[in-house]
């Protein structure tokens, strides 16, 4: 299989790009194959790389792949790896980072398109512990991005990062690993994730040295189940989630939605007025009912810090009652604000079985949920509301909130929550804290 000729692979090439848009199955695109090519041809990724999935040309440092869910991302990276620790030069030692450690072992190094198996028997590595070695004597460290202080130390000379969009310390952990990529002439990283506006996704992006490649979803649909095209592909299809998962965009903000990311300021503490826990109760309970958005906010000083999200999805009355309640106290909060729309004084009545001492104060919405948001995301153009951190769920449910008082074809349920606890700290009328013990 290593004989052939360039134009031989780029026929062949050419043959299963064809056959990947036509086939229905593995098996189909097999039997068009000529027989005595079969051999080995599953590790011959020169003919079944897509252009997309080969490894730019030019003088770059980073390698950001963007694909959707099941583009072949997953397959570049571990051939790269393949490519870097068995070539006539090895490239040692590589990092390969994930989000955390049991999702790169998972995935990165025994997933069906992860290093062990695109390998053959003669060159594949044996995994110890965290190491990856190959006969050859080249190494890889699996290492999870959760945990930014363990990149302090090791050296290396390449590094495959996997969803680098999911990480939960994304900026730390990527700055320790460049700390870290000091080995070789000419030490490269490859980043694969599905995108998401994160702030390490928009600094790889603005960086020069970055070079950024875009899978769709569809383009690998020989490789994945035609139940998934059907159900998910086909349902998701030119939404704004369907973009982002399946497209590989990167979505930074709907054109008509009241919050766009530059909106969002970090709060940085000082001393809190009054606080509210805000609820937005689901007409129903259950596993498949609406979530329960329950958002704490705070007065400081003349405007307002968003300090948690506590939203729970699938939740029966008495357990987000419970939820809220334990908010309540763990902020010393001074009331609860729940919507009653929908239940009444039964969402007075849950609340109360809980704890019959909170006190809660029932509103009741006489407008749209646009209108309603409208004059808080006013608030947030002025500078007025800030955000804790770890509210990323939050902030993506609220600049997907679009005009039709939804957010990506579901309920905005923490956008309920927070536009009426701003509404209550901001907008009503004025109410003088409880004297707190701290």
């Amino acid at each position: 299989m290593n004989s052939l000729s360039a134009d031989e692979i780029l026929r062949l090439r050419a043959m299963l790009v064809e056959l990947a848009l036509t086939a229905r199955s593995r098996e189909e695109i097999e039997r068009a194959i000529p027989p005595h090519l079969r051999p080995g041809l599953f590790y011959f990724w020169p003919v079944w790389a897509r252009e997309q999935q080969d490894p730019p040309p030019g003088d770059w440092t980073t390698w950001l792949l963007m694909g959707g869910r099941g583009s072949g991302k997953t397959r570049a990276g571990a051939e790269w790896v393949r490519q870097l620790a068995t070539g006539p030069e090895p490239v040692t030692p590589i990092a390969l980072v994930g989000e955390t450690m049991t999702e790169a072992i998972a995935v990165m190094v025994k997933g069906v398109s992860g290093i062990l198996s695109v390998h053959p028997e003669a060159t594949r590595p044996v995994l110890k512990g965290t190491t990856l070695t190959w006969p050859n004597g080249a190494e890889a460290t699996v290492l999870s991005a959760s945990d930014p202080d363990r990149f302090r130390g090791p050296q290396f000379a390449a590094a495959w990062c996997d969803e680098v969009a999911k990480w939960p310390q994304a900026e730390s952990a990527w700055d320790m690993l460049q700390f870290g990529l000091r080995l070789g002439d000419r030490p490269r990283q490859l980043a694969t994730t599905t995108p998401k506006p994160t702030r390490l996704l928009r600094r790889l992006l603005g960086d020069g040295q970055t070079i950024v490649t875009k899978m769709k979803t569809e383009e690998n649909k020989a490789h994945l189940a035609e139940g998934f095209l059907d159900a998910v592909v086909g349902r998701y299809r030119g939404s704004v989630l369907g973009r982002q998962e399946l497209d590989g965009e990167m979505i930074e903000d709907l054109p008509d939605a009241l919050w766009n990311r530059d909106m969002f300021r970090r709060h940085r503490g000082g001393e809190l007025g009054r606080v509210v826990v805000a609820v937005d109760p689901p007409v129903t309970g259950g596993p498949k009912a609406d979530a329960c958005g329950i958002v704490v906010a705070a007065r400081v000083g003349e405007g307002a810090a968003i300090l948690a999200d506590w939203t729970i999805s699938g939740a029966r009355p008495l357990n987000w009652a419970r939820r809220a309640v334990r908010a309540f106290k763990e902020f010393e909060a001074d009331c609860i604000v729940a919507e009653v729309n929908q239940g009444g004084d039964l969402v007075k009545a849950v609340l109360a079985q809980v704890d019959t001492e909170v006190p809660v104060r029932g509103v009741r919405a006489t407008r749209g949920k646009w209108l309603r948001a409208e004059p808080v995301a006013a608030l947030y153009g002025r500078g007025l509301v800030a955000h804790a951190e770890g509210l990323a769920a939050l902030e993506d449910e609220m600049c997907a909130f679009g005009a039709d008082g939804m957010a990506e074809g579901h309920s905005p349920d923490r956008v309920d929550a927070l536009v009426w606890a701003v509404t209550e700290l901001m907008l009503g009328e004025r109410v003088e804290p409880r004297v707190r013990g701290w």
